[in-house]
């Protein structure tokens, strides 16, 4: 089935977020990172504008500045609404409440936005879907990222994430993935299956974060080759 946009819920968030979710050091940040779906993050802008070497792969880049912004204003209110029923279910330390969430999720889009067609020229935003190959050597990056998507959607299967991590793996000598939780904060069978099948034959490590805005969901995979 083809991918829909209608189908995407897009939800941005900032290099500031980024380098608390994942942990990323000074040094780490001079390394060549993948963000794999990053969406209309503004980690690429913010980063490659400090002079970074950010690639950002999403199924959503096939789609124009303008399909995606109606998109984004479409879904705003939707996703705000939900977010004040459950508010209860979130850590509002690093986010005081949820109008600061509402504008730092609107900002980091904002800038995404404007940064999108220059991106996709200079091609820092690529149109890919994992679990399928890249068009990259092995190797061609240090660190992969993913935020919120890999671990947390367990309706995909077993099978679909050990192929998009084992590909990640391929092209990165390191994946960092956060949360390592459903999309209730639950630990999953699911998920302790993936982890045991990369020990097997990776380096593996779960680190505390010092990120938490979903309660529960304050941890790191790591795994390196």
């Amino acid at each position: 089935m083809a991918f829909q946009l209608k189908n995407v819920v897009p939800w941005g968030r900032n290099l500031a977020e980024y380098r608390l979710m994942f942990e990323l050091s000074d040094e780490d940040m001079k390394k060549r990172i993948a963000g794999f779906g990053d969406g209309p993050a503004s980690f690429n802008y913010e980063a490659t504008e400090q002079g970074y070497n950010i690639t950002s792969f999403d199924p959503i880049y096939q789609f124009s500045t303008e399909e995606l912004r109606g998109r984004i204003d479409e879904v705003r209110t939707v996703v705000m609404r939900q977010m004040s029923e459950n508010k209860e279910n979130y850590v509002w330390t690093n986010i005081k409440n949820l109008d600061e969430l509402e504008n730092t999720r609107m900002s980091a889009m904002k800038l995404f936005l404007a940064d999108y067609d220059k991106g996709r020229a200079e091609k820092r935003y690529i149109y890919h879907e994992l679990p399928e190959r890249l068009p990259y050597k092995d190797g061609s990056f240090d660190i992969g990222l993913s935020s919120h998507f890999l671990l947390m959607y367990t309706m995909l299967g077993y099978d679909f994430h050990i192929s998009a991590m084992t590909e990640m793996l391929r092209v990165c000598r390191e994946i960092r993935i956060f949360p390592i939780v459903d999309l209730d904060a639950n630990n999953t069978e699911l998920i302790t299956d993936v982890i045991n099948y990369f020990k097997s034959g990776y380096d593996v490590e779960i680190r505390k974060t010092r990120y938490e805005f979903q309660k529960g969901d304050n941890k790191l995979l790591i795994i390196r080759n």
